[in-house]
């Protein structure tokens, strides 16, 4: 595991949401056609939109898109509403100042975003994270995995490696292979119950 990328709420600045309140309220007073972009139907961002729906009481459209570039760019062109892009992904939307980021859906907060309160901040004890790891194929060699081991924990460990994290609002979570098995073993378990609450 080389890191987690979280996601974060943003809309558009025009739309002069400031607050993952005032944002709530903006959901509700749309009834039903507000519209929120994220990347497939299942998949990450589809499942952080499914719990914001569920534990918010909120009815929201929600479009598909192929990847997290295309959200991005469709929000800055105002084309959906919504999004709960990766922070590397709307950065630099963000720093041009063409999005807003209202909450984030991580432990702490984001050096990024540091004047963004959590959803943990905000009562829900929920966080979740795009995982960044490396997967070896089945039935390599000890010898082989042994090698690329050590080879991304030297990766890991560099210079270069903490500043991009730190450029990309990436968290840091260094897993070796033990760890990492348990890990996926929660995180099948969180999935399966999202995956329910969603009808998939």
């Amino acid at each position: 595991m080389m890191g987690v990328d979280p996601f974060v709420l943003w809309v558009h600045k025009d739309r002069g949401i400031n607050s993952f309140e005032d944002w709530q309220a903006a959901v509700k007073e749309a009834d039903g056609e507000w519209v929120m972009g994220g990347t497939g139907k299942g998949q990450e961002d589809s499942l952080v939109t499914t719990w914001l729906q569920q534990n918010y009481d909120l009815n929201m459209k929600y479009i598909p898109y192929s990847g997290g570039g295309a959200v991005a760019k469709d929000l800055a062109g105002q084309q959906i509403m919504s999004s709960v892009n990766n922070p590397s992904e709307a950065k630099g939307f963000f720093e041009n100042g063409d999005v807003v980021p209202l909450v984030s859906f991580s432990d702490e907060r984001l050096p990024l975003v540091d004047g963004v309160p959590t959803v943990k901040e905000l009562g829900k004890d929920f966080s979740y994270y795009n995982q960044r790891a490396v997967v070896g194929a089945p039935g390599m060699s000890d010898e082989a995995a042994a090698y690329y081991q050590d080879l991304f924990k030297k990766i890991y460990d560099s210079p270069e490696w903490q500043e991009y994290m730190a450029s990309e609002s990436l968290s840091p979570l260094w897993m070796g292979p033990d760890d990492q098995k348990a890990y996926w073993v929660t995180q099948v378990d969180r999935h399966r119950e999202l995956l329910k609450e969603m009808g998939e």
